[in-house]
């Protein structure tokens, strides 16, 4: 990673914002709050003082760990690269001191986790169907464009802002794909985790593709959908991984509430046989996504009305999936 943050040291400090360049140091940042917590940093809420432009800066400690040091690398690469994309999060520019390497990157609203909490009730099978098509066309670029598996795609990687727009961050575990493989097991939050990668079909070679991803949403999807993590009474990562492989795959309620489509586009991310899971390519295909593609688009008008109506969480020290 250190090589790597040398070669891309000289553009250290260079922010582009609203059409304009500045050349600005730590210095020029005003803490205002902190955001919360990413892969491998935290995230708080900074205005820099030359534009005024008030942003979302994660900060990752640049430690000896190779790990930590190479999901830092990660991130900032793809978040550089992926400027073309309306539905990946934008990065302005970033510092790099001797301890630290800040990525700032434009301010979203709220997460998806942090929005169902404050809900307190399902989130409504329009806005789903809005989040699954800005979702899946941003794995879908990032796959076409930069070879690259997201790896993390949970409900708290799914970000919002009061225009309605909806977008994908955190990209510190993200992997590059070589021959359409990811070929590394230990990334990724178990609770969301494919079933391929807890349990490979062939443990000599435990590769992967982005289809994972597609089990990802899917999980996301039902959860944000019900209001309900899909696997409850576990106490730990363990039996969360025990139910994925042993139990049928989740799936939406048949109680009338959901239409067939958005069920069918559901039970499609979950096939179990990673084979038989639709790639994104025919994802992009689903009656599901053609529809709420052609929806008038009433986010950013429910996003107003949650805010004003609910009450922000009270804060917890630890979120745990299992005993939702």
């Amino acid at each position: 990673m250190e090589s790597k943050l040398r070669k891309i040291y000289q553009h250290a400090g260079t922010l582009t914002i609203d059409g304009m360049t500045y050349h600005s140091s730590v210095d020029d940042m005003i803490q205002l709050g902190e955001l919360g917590t990413g892969t491998c940093g935290h995230v708080v809420r900074m205005e820099h003082k030359p534009s005024r432009k008030v942003m979302a800066v994660k900060q990752m400690r640049r430690s000896g760990n190779k790990e930590e040091n190479k999901r830092i690398t990660m991130d900032l690469d793809v978040v550089l690269s992926c400027q073309d994309c309306p539905h990946i999060v934008q990065c302005f520019g970033y510092f790099i001191t001797d301890s630290e390497v800040w990525i700032c990157m434009e301010l979203m609203s709220t997460c998806l986790d942090k929005l169902i909490k404050r809900l307190k009730k399902p989130i409504p099978e329009m806005i789903l169907g809005k989040v699954a098509v800005a979702t899946v066309n941003a794995l879908h670029y990032l796959k076409e464009k930069h070879g690259v598996i997201h790896r993390d795609v949970k409900p708290s990687n799914i970000l919002l802002d009061e225009r309605g727009v909806i977008k994908l961050c955190d990209f510190g575990i993200s992997g590059r794909l070589v021959d359409s493989k990811a070929k590394t097991r230990s990334a990724g939050c178990a609770a969301y985790m494919a079933p391929e990668r807890i349990d490979p079909p062939n443990p000599s070679r435990p590769d992967y593709d982005i289809r994972a991803d597609v089990w990802s949403l899917g999980i996301s999807l039902v959860e944000l959908a019900t209001n309900r993590f899909p696997y409850q009474g576990c106490n730990n990562d363990f039996e969360v991984l025990s139910k994925v492989l042993q139990e049928d795959p989740p799936h939406l309620p048949s109680d009338g509430n959901f239409s067939l489509d958005f069920c069918s586009f559901v039970n499609d991310c979950l096939i179990k046989d990673y084979e038989k899971r639709p790639k994104y390519r025919k994802l992009l295909e689903h009656p599901f996504i053609k529809r709420m593609q052609n929806t008038h688009d009433g986010v950013a008008a429910w996003f107003a009305f949650v805010m004003k109506t609910t009450e922000l969480p009270a804060p917890s020290p630890l979120h745990n999936h299992w005993n939702k």
